[in-house]
């Protein structure tokens, strides 16, 4: 299959995304890691460059269904770069040789322009049609803590938006899908 299946047609419509950590390095089972991940999106939220309808962190991926009144291609480009910068300078801070040295090995050889890689390329957009589609992404997110074994109800998962969902307050605004 070709790689247009991939790509942003519909700017307006929200998409279905997925951000995969090199290696599926467990980056996110710090907390201050996804505190990075939050800050990004208010930050885009507040300058209404992103709608977040839905999401999941987990130790190492992230989905995500978001819309842009702007670039959705443009903003989901500098999210993924800004968080990318910012978890490799706390890494480096830190001083997390053996977390650096991985994201250094599993960096694309063909990228000259940068020493480590944080996220997997790409993060397979798939366009929202349907309320229907909606509703089955949704529940897939939410339920993915679930699957893994980590809780028993999706609401018990912090880093997602099944809380909101359920009437009960999440750690960064989402505009509910009606």
């Amino acid at each position: 299959m070709g790689r247009d299946r991939y790509k942003i047609f519909d700017q307006k419509r929200p998409h279905f995304f997925t951000c995969t950590v090199v290696n599926w390095l467990p980056i996110f089972a710090n907390p201050a890691m996804v505190s990075k991940i939050y800050k990004c999106w208010e930050y885009l939220q507040q300058e209404e460059r992103l709608i977040i309808f839905g999401y999941v962190i987990m130790e190492n991926h992230l989905h995500l269904i978001a819309s842009s009144p702007t670039n959705l291609r443009k903003e989901i480009a500098a999210f993924r770069s800004y968080t990318a910068k910012q978890i490799i300078d706390s890494l480096k801070e830190k001083k997390a040789k053996n977390l650096l040295r991985q994201l250094k090995e599993n960096k694309l050889k063909h990228r000259r322009d940068r020493t480590y890689q944080l996220w997997q390329q790409g993060s397979h957009p798939k366009v929202i049609l349907s309320k229907k589609m909606m509703l089955q992404k949704l529940t897939y997110m939410h339920n993915n803590p679930v699957k893994r074994g980590y809780v028993d109800d999706p609401t018990h998962w912090r880093y997602s938006s099944a809380r909101d969902y359920s009437g009960m307050e999440g750690l960064i605004k989402v505009t509910l899908f009606q």
